[in-house]
């Protein structure tokens, strides 16, 4: 069982990566929107798993897709703050019933679901947009590109978490 775990998560670390830097690193919607679907990695990641390894594999995910994108971390940055502020984002979305060990993310309300996901999208991009221009006089171009990129990126998510979903019958 603990296996499996590991397993599931070794191939979705790996295919939300090739996802990444093979399909979406590649598209432009408008000139300048590119969608990060390797962000579902650390909404799927289970919740209740070792916290620090958590943290590592947020680094290591990050670090490779700024390997193949020629990034110099900053999604390495991102995805590290996201990993770190995750615990505090769903006692914001959740309440206190995370904390709880019968908890799933699978039993939580479409819209906490949505809510977790979306916060999780903005808070990376806030973070990857602000130190990718690294200038406080283009405000208004960062808040553009987490808009819109969030947005893209919130669409797509959901459409991957809908196809890759296991319905109980």
């Amino acid at each position: 069982m603990i296996s499996n775990y590991y397993f599931i998560n070794v191939i979705r670390f790996t295919l939300l990566v090739l996802v990444q830097v093979l399909v979406f690193n590649r598209l432009n919607f408008f000139g300048f929107i590119n969608p990060m679907v390797y962000i579902l990695f650390l909404y799927w990641y289970p919740i209740k798993q070792n916290r620090a390894a958590f943290i590592g594999l947020s680094f290591l995910l990050g670090l490779s897709i700024d390997f193949f994108s020629d990034t110099m971390a900053i999604n390495a940055a991102s995805t590290i703050t996201i990993a770190y502020m995750r615990p505090a984002i769903m006692r914001f979305v959740f309440g206190v019933n995370y904390e709880f060990q019968s908890f799933k993310l699978g039993n939580a309300t479409k819209v906490q679901q949505f809510t977790f996901l979306a916060l999780l999208i903005v808070v990376h991009h806030l973070v990857f947009f602000t130190l990718e221009i690294f200038s406080f006089s283009n405000l208004l171009l960062i808040l553009k590109k987490v808009v819109s990129i969030s947005a893209a990126t919130l669409v797509l998510c959901l459409l991957f978490g809908s196809l890759f979903s296991v319905r109980k019958g």
